[in-house]
């Protein structure tokens, strides 16, 4: 799929490993001018329609898409850029220290209380 001119001069790196959100994303704020039925985006960004539905939810959830049925479009722009700066510094830190295992987290904090539920004897 062809990119506009201003995504190709905007991006620094084109990754082939993008999640289906970040795709559905990036393709509403490539055309933050036109607001698309789930089905064009579905189209638009080779993502099943079933996936795009379920992926746009989460993202209306995260107030990074606006929707009005049966049309959707790109949320407020501040908060995408928020979520894509978080997203890569995440990214920066897995890179450097490693992922997270979350089965070690989970284990580790099973047994223990959170310290607001904690009484003072046990200190």
């Amino acid at each position: 799929m062809p990119i506009d001119i201003d995504t190709f001069e905007r991006e620094t790196e084109f990754e082939a490993e993008r999640t289906q959100a970040e795709r559905i994303v990036s393709f509403l704020v490539s055309n933050d001018e036109k607001a698309f039925r789930r089905q064009e985006i579905a189209d638009s960004t080779g993502i099943d329609p079933n996936a795009v539905s379920a992926v746009l939810s989460r993202l209306k959830e995260r107030n990074l898409v606006r929707h009005k049925p049966p049309y959707w479009a790109a949320g407020d722009p501040q908060r995408i850029r928020s979520a894509v700066d978080l997203r890569r510094s995440l990214e920066a830190l897995d890179n450097q220290l490693g992922a997270e295992d979350m089965d070690a987290w989970r284990e580790a904090g099973a047994d223990a209380c959170h310290p607001s539920e904690r009484r003072e004897d046990e200190g």
